[in-house]
């Protein structure tokens, strides 16, 4: 299961030491030290809302390097959520079952973090697991394998939908057939989350945003939230195309919005999907530089959602591929200067902690 990775399939390393496949990205540790930064408000709690734990066939992102970008970074960083990446499965047992294996190997993890040896941060507070919803009813069993793997710390599910014809854009997936999220069978499966407590992550690219629109008011019950900003698309077709693809994606946020269930992740345009270029450059850009091209989507998600249902995403190690760890919550800081504090504790923390129950805040409350 390890080894049987189809979006590496075809993977490819350029002259500056650049790992590529489909919409994936690794720069190496020596391109990433050429610039580095002081934390900005580096008070300010944060939790960050996604980020990944890996080994081969992936660029190492094991839980040494986290802590080592956790403690480099000079931020505030509370706690962390762990998202699936279909890390760890489970060698045996049913093909199904082998999920598990990432949600005990993120508990593990969890519990590294818990015992205060490593510092403050309580990294994987939340685990975000992945249970085949396209098994329909028969994932009732997973989800409680999970739960019960996870304890109070498994919070949800993502099953990523993101397709595209293009597959420069999006390798062949037998998990993200087209049109997935309005499946009868997958709806089957989703019906069952919002009964056991928990939360779907979606994974999709921003030209899907209607199916999760539609995917939400059909389960209004059921805690959503939008993994990377809806993922603008900026590679293969999509190419040259900003100016016309902004406004098509803003309109799908919008509307998405309306959706009082539905939350988003303020995050995710490191990856090389988005197009920014950054990856290819020579040096590592600056949070000014990384905040001025960002800038114009997050500000539109929290104008349409709100600073209470946002919150903002390393998603480290694939946005590592544009920036280091403290580079990007500088420019996270920067996007958000004119926000009350009121507004940035959401942002950065209480959105965060309220969308998958941390209890992370209260933690911290003499």
């Amino acid at each position: 299961m390890q080894a049987d990775r189809p979006e590496l399939r075809g993977a490819r390393v350029s002259g500056q030491g650049v790992v590529t496949s489909g919409s994936y990205a690794a720069y190496r540790d020596d391109w990433l030290a050429l610039h580095g930064e002081a934390a900005l408000e580096p008070e300010l709690p944060i939790i960050d809302a996604h980020h990944h734990i890996w080994d081969a066939p992936r660029p190492r992102y094991m839980f040494d390097e986290l802590h080592r970008d956790l403690q480099h970074s000079g931020h505030s960083v509370l706690g962390t959520v762990y998202v699936d990446c279909r890390s760890m499965y489970r060698s045996e047992g049913p093909p199904e079952l082998r999920c598990v294996g990432e949600v005990e190997f993120a508990n593990g993890v969890a519990a590294m973090g818990a015992s205060g040896a490593y510092g403050v941060s309580r990294v994987c507070a939340g685990i975000v697991g992945f249970g085949s919803l396209q098994l329909g009813a028969r994932a009732r069993p997973v989800l409680e394998a999970q739960m019960a793997a996870g304890g109070s710390r498994f919070k949800g599910v993502r099953h990523i939908s993101a397709w595209d014809a293009d597959p420069a854009v999006a390798p062949p997936h037998p998990d993200r057939p087209p049109g997935l999220l309005a499946d009868k069978t997958f709806r089957e499966g989703f019906a069952l989350l919002s009964g056991l407590g928990l939360r779907f992550d979606a994974f999709l690219y921003q030209t899907q945003i209607p199916e999760l629109t539609d995917l939400a008011r059909a389960f209004p019950e059921t805690p959503i939230v939008l993994d990377h900003a809806g993922t603008p698309l900026g590679i293969g077709r999509y190419a040259g195309r900003r100016e016309e693809l902004f406004g098509d994606w803003s309109a799908a946020i919008a509307e998405l919005a309306s959706c009082p269930n539905v939350s988003i992740k303020l995050g995710g345009l490191g990856m090389i999907v988005g197009g920014f270029g950054f990856n290819e450059r020579s040096r590592p850009p600056t949070s000014q530089e990384l905040a001025q091209a960002w800038a114009p989507y997050i500000h539109t998600c929290i104008e349409a959602f709100g600073s209470q249902r946002c919150m903002f995403e390393s998603n480290f190690p694939p946005d590592r591929a544009s920036c280091s760890y403290g580079v990007i919550w500088n420019a996270f800081k920067r996007m958000v200067a004119g926000a009350s504090p009121d507004e940035k504790a959401d942002l950065f923390a209480r959105s965060a902690d309220r969308f998958y129950d941390l209890k992370l805040l209260s933690a911290q409350t003499p």
